[in-house]
């Protein structure tokens, strides 16, 4: 049965969120978080190649207890139910919007095993030695403290458990926003992606970082692997303006400027887009880590 839903979450956030993360979760609750959950199957099939790795990347069984951090609209929770299917799995998410995608997702096919839950994974109090493993894809960097968080999602895990998570690499390697950032340079501010290290979408590109947050936080068998996949970004190019002019991390360089730098900005994106276009959509490349590490 999905667990859950229902009117629990109506007073949140407020307690039971770190206080480092409130804004955070005022946006995943807010237009952004609206946005994302509209934009779910989408940014599913943007991804879909990377979960794949993100799975493999841990010692699943049918009777394994598994932790989904950051979930979003349940696709790595249900994916993983596929392989858990005599065990539990748990998403937890500060998205109000996009846990209600998962809730109906994980509804419409049936998944007894598969809860989800409301929380900031920074400071949730997760059941002692309830979890075997767990698992994020681009879900956590966004904690204020990544390593009390990392500390805390490890103690409710088991001795030996292990943790598995994809995180975006430098923008400069992404080309699903460089190349469209690059297209609007000439006409338009870039977006603000946020400072080295502060919450948000890069917040854990380097390598080195992540190596000491997951020390920090009292993990061992550290491994940091790049990979590199392709992105379907929509159908063609009209498809991927719409989506990128609501994307909250660009939507703000389209409302700057004059209307003829915009008219100008979206004729060149247009045109960029156009070289990605062929018979699977627009694609563009994604570069991601795969981190895994154990909790002794």
């Amino acid at each position: 049965m999905v667990q859950g839903a229902g009117g629990s979450d109506a007073a949140w956030p407020g307690d039971g969120v770190a206080a480092g993360n409130a804004e955070q979760a005022q946006a995943w609750n807010g237009d952004d978080g609206r946005y994302w959950a509209q934009e779910a199957a989408r940014h599913d099939a943007m991804l879909r190649h990377f979960t794949p790795h993100l799975l493999a990347a841990l010692p699943l069984r049918a009777d394994s207890h598994v932790l989904d951090i950051g979930c979003g609209g349940g696709e790595t929770t249900t994916e993983t139910a596929r392989v858990a299917s005599d065990g539990a799995v748990l998403g937890v998410d500060l998205s109000g919007p996009l846990l209600d995608v998962a809730r109906r997702r994980a509804a419409a096919d049936g998944w007894r095993q598969v809860t989800f839950e409301k929380a900031d994974a920074q400071v949730h109090r997760f059941a002692r030695g309830g979890f075997d493993c767990a698992l994020s894809r681009f879900g956590v960097m966004f904690f204020a403290d990544p390593t009390a968080a990392f500390g805390n999602i490890g103690g409710g895990r088991r001795s030996g458990g292990r943790l598995a998570f994809l995180c975006w690499r430098a923008l400069t390697e992404n080309a699903f926003l460089s190349v469209p950032f690059a297209a609007i340079a000439p006409y338009l501010p870039l977006p603000d992606v946020g400072e080295p290290g502060a919450p948000g979408p890069f917040s854990l590109a380097d390598a080195d970082r992540i190596r000491e947050v997951l020390t920090g936080a009292g993990y061992d068998e550290i491994a940091v692997r790049a990979v590199d996949e392709p992105m379907r970004m929509g159908a063609d190019p009209e498809d991927v303006i719409s989506y990128q002019l609501g994307l909250p991390v660009a939507r703000s360089a389209f409302t700057e400027g004059d209307s003829r730098a915009r008219t100008k900005a979206l004729a060149a994106l247009r045109e960029t887009l156009a070289e990605h276009h062929g018979p699977d959509g627009v694609m563009l490349g994604g570069a991601a880590w795969l981190v895994t590490a154990r909790r002794p």
